[in-house]
């Protein structure tokens, strides 16, 4: 039910079997597990793989969540259990249900979380954005974008993960004394068809001025939704996150800001943290046990700059 970015456990226990030197099978492995399958891992992964080059002695890789479950999520920690994994940084999609596996997980590897915490759970430290200030900084684009008031729908993949119910308390309070209102907020489980199918119903509903993508993947179906219909320009729309085609969004004005995360150093920090922990180093660990990575306002006068440095980025992995 998931993929592995890359395959260093299959590959140690190849090496085990045929004889390998002690030093291949002693090396510690790490993973990242992400909540869903979309282009923000892809950058997380660039992040894993540039901390898998200044560590060669442990193996990493990238559990991308093909079902955006926590059931999902549990078999997946259950199976790096069994391949005596050392320490693991998970996106939690449902915490509420998931601390008892979490706890699990904590008794026998170093266990983080970033991207969404499960602050309830044993997990040593969250790695990633303060969501609900994000929620915040997007309250604040969309009310640039309706300078008069008007409705809003926001679509998300689901309201049990912690990072879209504080991007959704961030918004909420910063829209307080507007004339703004939230109609509804649409989930659609990580499923990308019914998350276009969820905005074209709302388009078609009609009754909008302002379309919000929580998710990395949301953004980009509201915006081919929104081509499709011909209504850019007609709508406005705030997203959230770096998604190629988010970005063209900005770029052509259908979009008119997205809120960026720094998914690379989400990898990046994940993995050599953990690598740090594991050696004995936990100087790191703040008091709080939160390390807040910024975010940033993406529009269309700065968009171009971004989008050459995500593929400096990209390529240098």
């Amino acid at each position: 039910m998931h993929r592995l970015i890359q395959a260093t456990l299959v590959g140690a226990v190849s090496l085990a079997l045929f004889g390998a030197p002690a030093v291949a099978q002693q090396k510690k492995s790490l993973a990242l597990v992400t909540n869903v399958s979309a282009d923000f891992w892809t950058v997380a992964r660039a992040g894993v793989m540039k901390a898998q080059g200044e560590h060669p002695d442990f193996a990493m890789q990238v559990i991308v969540t093909g079902q955006a479950t926590a059931a999902e999520q549990r078999r997946e920690l259950d199976d790096l259990l069994a391949s005596g994994v050392a320490g693991i940084s998970i996106s939690a999609i449902d915490p509420k249900n998931s601390t008892e596996e979490f706890n699990k997980v904590a008794s026998h590897a170093a266990l983080f979380t970033t991207d969404s915490d499960a602050p309830n759970s044993n997990r040593l430290v969250y790695i990633g954005t303060d969501n609900k200030a994000a929620g915040l900084q997007a309250a604040g684009e969309i009310r640039k974008a309706l300078p008069n008031g008007g409705k809003l729908m926001a679509f998300v993949g689901t309201m049990d993960a912690d990072n879209a119910r504080e991007r959704v308390e961030g918004i909420r309070e910063g829209l307080k004394g507007s004339n703004v209102t939230i109609v509804d907020i649409r989930t659609d489980g990580g499923d990308f068809a019914k998350a276009k199918a969820n905005v074209q119903d709302a388009l078609a509903k009609g009754g909008l001025d302002l379309l919000v993508g929580l998710y990395n993947y949301n953004t980009p179906q509201i915006y081919s939704a929104v081509k499709d219909a011909g209504m850019s320009g007609k709508i406005k729309v705030v997203g959230f996150d770096e998604d190629a085609q988010t970005l063209r969004g900005v770029a052509d004005g259908t979009i008119q800001s997205t809120i960026v995360q720094q998914p690379f150093q989400f990898g990046y920090q994940s993995m050599t943290d953990l690598v740090k922990y594991i050696n004995g180093d936990k100087s790191f660990i703040p008091a709080n046990h939160l390390i807040i990575i910024p975010t940033r306002v993406i529009q269309k006068d700065n968009v171009h700059e971004f989008q050459q440095s995500m593929r400096r980025m990209l390529a240098a992995k």
